[in-house]
């Protein structure tokens, strides 16, 4: 029985890589794609969604546009790491879909409550659409058996010394989510960045020689040199969200531990860190699976697996 998810994005070049393993994997029963403003601005990251479903032909799948901006913060967007139209130097093809008239949160809420069972929410951008159908719709928090999310870490951040970008977007909202008491699953960046395809893993994909791999060759292509000259100074691209989707595919490839985890909205220095308790020192119990490893090879072999049913 494949597992019913709402995949909820901001495409966003590791969100597409995401998007193309997740939408031909029969494991998954995607029930739609929602957006919010994050890695670019929320009519790109729409866009973009709308433009990778008409190419990865899944135009099936219902796509709404969901938060314009963080619940108590100005937007903060990187286009620093995903260009000018969130989607590297990539064209993607003319939407042949229109955005669903429900925006993303009222969709969730009506698959939620027309679903006869619980449904899997993936997140691989800021967790904004996730608080407030939390908060909005809590009636309907028993119909979402887990959330699973590229957000936060362990040991360190991104976008500042503490915080990862996705958390550090809108940490007001990933707090919310974190202590829901809805099953949590982190995929943060002390396993993300152990998930990388090398240079020469790039040339594989593309020599799968189809439309799809060869769009996310393209992808890494602009993807892979910022973190070889970037501060960790990785000999790959990190692949964030993609590893949320080859969780819920091949979760043998994984070893993770159960912590609690909390999200700081008012440090000066530490804003959107995601605070494990590793050693249980506050004694609270635990509220999420946090993913601590990653199988490389295995996780660049799934990738290649997945790109190549297109």
């Amino acid at each position: 029985m494949p597992t019913p998810i709402i995949f909820d994005c901001d495409p966003g070049l590791d969100d597409a890589i995401a998007l193309a393993m997740a939408l031909h994997s029969p494991e998954l029963d995607i029930k739609a794609v929602t957006t919010s403003a994050g890695n670019q601005t929320p009519e790109k990251t729409l866009h973009n969604a709308l433009g990778l479903l008409t190419l990865m032909q899944r135009t099936d799948i219902p796509v709404a546009g969901g938060a314009h901006q963080p619940l108590m913060r100005k937007l903060m967007i990187a286009d620093h790491v995903h260009g000018e139209t969130g989607m590297g130097t990539t064209k993607l093809p003319t939407a042949t879909i229109q955005p669903h008239p429900l925006n993303a949160v009222e969709l969730m809420a009506k698959i939620l409550r027309e679903s006869d069972t619980p449904i899997t929410l993936v997140v691989t951008g800021p967790m904004t659409n996730a608080a407030l159908l939390l908060s909005q719709y809590s009636e309907l928090k028993a119909k979402i058996s887990r959330i699973v999310f590229m957000g936060g870490g362990i040991d360190g951040g991104n976008a500042t010394p503490a915080a990862e970008f996705n958390i550090i977007v809108d940490p007001e909202a990933a707090e919310i989510v974190m202590q829901s008491g809805v099953p949590l699953v982190m995929a943060g960046l002390n396993m993300t960045h152990q998930a990388l395809v090398m240079a020469d893993e790039v040339e594989q994909i593309r020599a799968i020689n189809n439309p799809v791999a060869k769009a996310v060759a393209e992808m890494l292509d602009f993807y892979l040199p910022l973190y070889l000259s970037g501060p960790r100074k990785l000999p790959g691209a990190a692949m964030h969200d993609p590893c949320v989707v080859a969780w819920l595919l091949k979760p043998e490839l994984f070893t993770s531990a159960h912590y609690w985890v909390g999200v700081e909205t008012q440090g000066k220095y530490t804003t959107g860190m995601t605070v494990a308790d590793v050693y249980n020192l506050t004694g609270n119990t635990p509220n999420t699976e946090v993913l601590l490893n990653v199988d490389r090879e295995g996780f660049v072999k799934l990738l290649m697996e997945r790109v190549s049913l297109y």
